[in-house]
């Protein structure tokens, strides 16, 4: 079963890096150039002279770009479909399509939401480079919090789901991740190091199509997958599901 379902989630996310990548090369590379135009008009005011180029812009923006979502999509493809072969028949009856989609909503929030809320992505020019490893440190460090609360809310979630019925367990387990994310969140050092002069229309549109790359990924990798799991027959072999062709 894992070898089928590992394929079928590596084949989502390639599905997935190519739509994410049209939408970056459409949405969010026009960001990108006019956040580097501002950058190299601030160092000409200063009277630096720009760093040359080590990969050109059309080399980032085209394979650069395309070979970067595509690995990223393949990867977190395969990881998703081993979480789904684990929680599949153990998150009640669910269908694979349901399942597939909680998980891809899970993830996008653990992964995508909540990490950007305290630190969310920038566009070059923005950013002290002598801090760039504390700010990588801090992100990572929120998406494990992230992970780490949300299992844990979804125990609390079943547990209150048996005495309070499951609508209600859903919320008790809802209101325990925002807590936690929120006390954490508000704990954790924050990071401000957009230049004054910036322009927040720029800023605003570069993180919206950041986090659109994430929402499109994981959209189409939870229905993608969910749809390619669908067509095989999901039977119990020894207590645990298993796949057989269609």
């Amino acid at each position: 079963m894992v070898g089928k379902l590992l394929v079928r989630g590596m084949l989502a996310g390639i599905a997935a890096g190519l739509l994410t990548f049209g939408f970056a090369r459409v949405v969010g590379e026009p960001q990108v150039n006019q956040a580097i135009s501002f950058e190299e008009k601030a160092e000409a005011a200063k009277g630096e002279t720009p760093e040359p180029e080590i990969v050109s812009r059309d080399t980032q923006q085209g394979i650069g770009l395309l070979t970067g979502v595509l690995t990223y999509g393949a990867a977190f493809g395969g990881l998703f479909s081993l979480v789904f072969a684990y929680a599949y028949g153990r998150v009640g009856a669910l269908s694979p399509r349901a399942l597939s989609a909680w998980l891809a909503l899970g993830a996008f929030i653990a992964l995508a939401v909540v990490p950007n809320l305290k630190y969310p992505a920038n566009p070059p020019s923005v950013g002290d480079p002598e801090t760039i490893g504390t700010r990588t440190g801090l992100f990572f460090l929120m998406i494990a919090i992230s992970l780490a609360a949300m299992v844990f809310s979804l125990k609390v979630r079943r547990r209150a789901a048996m005495k309070l019925g499951a609508w209600n367990g859903s919320i008790v387990g809802a209101v325990v991740f925002i807590a936690i994310i929120a006390a954490v969140q508000l704990s954790m050092p924050t990071i401000n190091e957009v230049p004054e002069a910036f322009p927040a229309v720029l800023l605003w549109k570069f993180r919206v199509a950041a986090l659109g790359m994430q929402a499109i990924m994981w959209a189409t990798v939870g229905l993608l997958f969910g749809a390619l799991v669908e067509r095989s027959v999901l039977t119990r072999v020894g207590g645990r599901p298993a796949v057989k062709s269609a």
